[in-house]
């Protein structure tokens, strides 16, 4: 008897000539391209880290590279009919420095589409840091639900893995079950719309990433507490110096916490940052020229001052935030702190925090930039950004 199994014919380098048209073909027209790269990114990044963008996935891609279709197979990533994917949820993710307008934005697509806001900010997961956070307020939601927002007391300091685990528990509420792609009520009826400008916590959302379970360490703390971020910076690099090279070096918060996971395991481990496979995730970036960002922060800036922002850090205090913890907290909080403690006048208080706030503006974009999943629009540019999230959403 004749075997029924297709016998595949490949050329010199190993590769099967038709695996190319096959694996393009197991997308729709809708976004073969897109998509394709989409199934190769997530194979190739643990090779090429975060040079592993979509310019490369498809330089790989146009080759027939026989290491993307090796490792397909070995990881079992793609049948014929393409059905891993087709159990995919869509998501809007809103990215970009402070002051750009980015929970606005989110307010108007979440109205437009039926969605819900999950929040993504480090500051803003603190009850009562409303003002120095800039967090949105009811009037400003205009109805639509917000989530991640006022779930942790600012006196203790609260994880990227906590905020991990609430976050895609919320995201699975948002969703529902079933397959909201061939379903126009999405089960809830929601769309999950991430909105922030914290870089980490968007990753922890979208990407496969795992964070180690390391308790806080009480007594190291203590001892590196009053250490500035360039000894933290020694005492890490003496530790874990691959570690070091990659940590945002004016950061003494983090600083900290790399040195705590360190000591515990040797070395903090690298951890996977790839696309998750169950969800496909529309990036929106918000960005606008440099002078123009400075006079937004400028203007918002006085803005707080003039709706009591001072006054939240001395109530705060009065509740049991210590001043060290302000400081930890950054920002507003650190420099209005200084100021009421009699180390810094108004105008230096004032001067500072318009320069800290700018730097800080910088290292989101430098974070950002990185990723080549995020499309970059300006904030006027509502009509372009509503047309590309339905298009996205399109069946």
């Amino acid at each position: 008897m004749k075997s029924s199994r297709k016998v595949v014919t490949k050329d010199k380098s190993g590769i099967d000539p038709g695996a190319e048209s096959r694996f393009l073909g197991t997308r729709s027209a809708r976004a073969s391209r897109r998509q394709a790269l989409r199934y190769v990114y997530p194979y190739i990044s643990s090779s090429f880290g975060r040079h592993a963008n979509e310019g490369v996935c498809a330089a790989l891609l146009a080759s027939r590279n026989k290491v993307i279709y090796s490792t397909i197979r070995a990881n079992g990533g793609i049948d014929d009919q393409g059905k891993e994917r087709e159990q995919q949820r869509d998501i809007i993710a809103i990215v970009g420095p402070t002051a750009v307008g980015k929970s606005s934005l989110a307010v108007a697509l979440a109205r437009k589409f039926n969605g819900e806001v999950v929040s993504a900010d480090s500051r803003q997961v603190y009850k009562g840091l409303n003002i120095g956070t800039g967090k949105i307020t009811k009037k400003e939601m205009r109805g639509v639900p917000h989530h991640l927002l006022d779930v942790a007391n600012p006196k203790r300091q609260f994880s990227v893995s906590e905020y991990q685990k609430l976050t895609r528990k919320k995201l699975e509420e948002i969703l529902g079950k079933g397959n909201p792609r061939k379903n126009a009520s999405r089960s809830r009826g929601k769309l999950p719309i991430i909105v922030g400008g914290t870089g980490l916590y968007i990753q922890a959302i979208v990407n496969d990433v795992a964070f180690p379970e390391v308790p806080p360490n009480k007594t190291l703390r203590k001892k590196l507490e009053k250490k500035t971020a360039d000894q933290l910076l020694s005492i890490l690099r003496k530790i874990d110096a691959e570690r070091a090279k990659t940590i945002d070096k004016a950061n003494p918060r983090r600083l900290v916490r790399a040195i705590e996971i360190a000591t515990a395991l040797g070395k903090v481990p690298p951890y996977r940052n790839i696309p998750r496979r169950d969800i496909e995730v529309l990036f929106i970036g918000l960005t606008v020229p440099s002078n123009e960002l400075k006079k937004r922060i400028s203007i918002r800036l006085f803005a707080r001052m003039n709706e009591c922002m001072i006054e939240e850090v001395e109530h705060l205090h009065k509740r049991g935030l210590t001043w060290r913890r302000m400081e930890e907290l950054g920002l507003e909080y650190r420099y209005i702190s200084r100021y009421l403690r009699g180390f810094l006048s108004k105008e230096e208080m004032t001067q500072r925090l318009q320069s800290e706030i700018w730097h800080y503006a910088k290292r989101q974009m430098t974070w950002f930039r990185r990723d080549r999943r995020i499309r970059w629009f300006l904030p006027n540019e509502r009509s372009k950004i509503v047309k590309a999230v339905a298009n996205f959403l399109k069946p």
